[in-house]
C-alpha cells in the first residue's frame, strides 16, 4: 500500500507506467494474438474439435452439426469446402452448431518447387481473409521430417518460405501452427534427415514470426522422444493447436502411422502430456486423431463419439478438466 507522503507524484508515476503497460499489451494481441506471457493463468479452459479421422468423408454441413450434436466445442475446417459455401453461411452453420472453427490446412506448399509455392502464396492473402470473416485464427501445415535435399539447404528455403507466410497470415491475424513428425519411418523415407524434433522446430518457428508455432500432436511427441520440459518450454507463445491419440507399444522400426490407437488404449503418458499443457495454461482445441482406429465400416456419430468420450477421460484423469 502507497504511504501518505508524495502519493500524488507516486501515483502519477504508477498511473503512466500502468498506461504504458497496457498499451503494449494491447498492441501485442491486436498485431499478433498471441499470449503476452508463457505459463501465465488463464479463465478460458481447452476444448475438443472434431477432426476428419473420426467420421470419414462426409459432406461439410453435416461435420459440422455432428460435431455440435455429440458435444464438440469445435471443428477442424474443411477449407475447401467452406469457402465453397462462403463466409456468412459457414457463420451461420458454425452458430447453429454452436462450436468454434478451430484449424484449417495451409494450402501452401513450402518445401518444394517454387512455382507451386508461388501460386499457393498468391491464393494466401484471400484466403486468411477469409479465415479472419468466419473466426478461424489458425492454419496448420506439416513439416518435412526427411529430404532428399540436405538439412541446411532446405532449412533456408524453408525458414524463408515461411516467414513470407506468416507475414501474409499476419495482416488478418492468423497463427500459422507446424506439425513435426517423430516416427522412424518418416524421418528415414529420404537420404537427408530434416526436422522432426521438437526442440527444433521451436526454433525454427522463433526465427520465422510472431504468429508462427507449433501443432503438438502427442503421437509424434511420443515417438520423437520429446518430453513436458519441452512443452513448458514451447509454452502457450508457440503451441497453438494439439492433436491427441495414443500407441501400441512397438519397436521404432515397426511404427507406421495409420496404427494409432484412441486416447487411453495405448502406452503414451497422456497425463503428463495434459498436465504439462495445463502448466502452460494451454486453453484452446484439442483435436483427436487416431489415424487407422476407426474402420471403413464404422458410422461418423459413433467415431465421433467415441474420439470425444476417450479424449474427455484422458484429460479428466490428468485433472485437466
Amino acid at each position: 500500500m502507497l504511504g501518505q507522503a508524495g502519493t500524488v507524484g507516486t501515483r502519477a508515476a504508477v498511473s503512466q507506467r500502468l498506461s504504458r503497460r497496457a498499451f503494449v499489451f494491447q498492441t501485442l494481441a491486436a498485431g499478433v494474438g498471441v499470449l503476452a506471457a508463457r505459463g501465465r493463468t488463464q479463465t478460458r479452459m481447452p476444448f475438443v474439435s472434431l477432426n476428419g479421422s473420426l467420421t470419414g468423408k462426409i459432406e461439410w454441413t453435416e461435420f459440422v452439426r455432428l460435431a455440435g450434436r455429440v458435444g464438440y466445442g469445435g471443428v477442424d475446417v474443411n477449407l475447401e469446402a467452406a469457402r465453397r459455401h462462403g463466409a456468412e453461411e459457414t457463420r451461420a452453420l458454425l452458430g447453429e452448431a454452436k462450436v468454434k472453427p478451430t484449424v484449417a490446412s495451409l494450402p501452401v506448399r513450402f518445401a518444394g518447387d517454387e512455382a507451386a509455392y508461388r501460386d499457393g502464396l498468391g491464393q494466401l492473402p484471400e484466403v486468411a481473409a477469409f479465415l479472419a470473416e468466419i473466426g478461424c485464427p489458425r492454419m496448420m501445415a506439416v513439416m518435412p521430417p526427411s529430404s532428399a535435399t540436405p538439412k541446411v539447404e532446405l532449412r533456408k528455403l524453408v525458414k524463408d518460405r515461411l516467414t513470407e507466410i506468416s507475414a501474409i497470415l499476419l495482416r488478418s491475424k492468423i497463427r500459422l501452427a507446424l506439425e513435426f513428425l517423430g516416427p522412424l519411418h518418416f524421418r528415414t523415407r529420404q537420404p537427408h534427415e530434416f526436422i522432426w524434433r521438437m526442440d527444433e522446430l521451436l526454433e525454427l518457428t522463433q526465427e520465422c514470426g510472431p504468429n508462427a508455432g507449433m501443432v503438438l500432436d502427442a503421437w509424434h511427441w511420443h515417438h520423437a522422444g520429446a518430453t513436458a520440459a519441452d512443452i513448458l518450454e514451447a509454452g502457450t507463445a508457440r503451441i497453438f493447436h494439439v492433436h491427441v491419440s495414443d500407441a501400441k507399444a512397438q519397436p521404432p522400426e515397426d511404427v507406421r502411422d495409420n496404427q494409432r490407437l484412441m486416447p487411453g488404449e495405448g502406452v503414451i503418458d497422456l497425463t503428463t502430456f495434459f498436465q504439462a499443457l495445463k502448466k502452460i495454461g494451454y486453453a484452446d482445441g484439442i483435436s483427436p486423431e487416431p489415424l487407422g482406429r476407426v474402420t471403413p465400416d464404422m458410422p461418423a456419430e459413433q467415431g465421433a463419439r467415441l474420439g470425444l468420450e476417450t479424449t474427455l477421460a484422458a484429460m479428466k484423469k490428468a485433472g485437466v478438466l
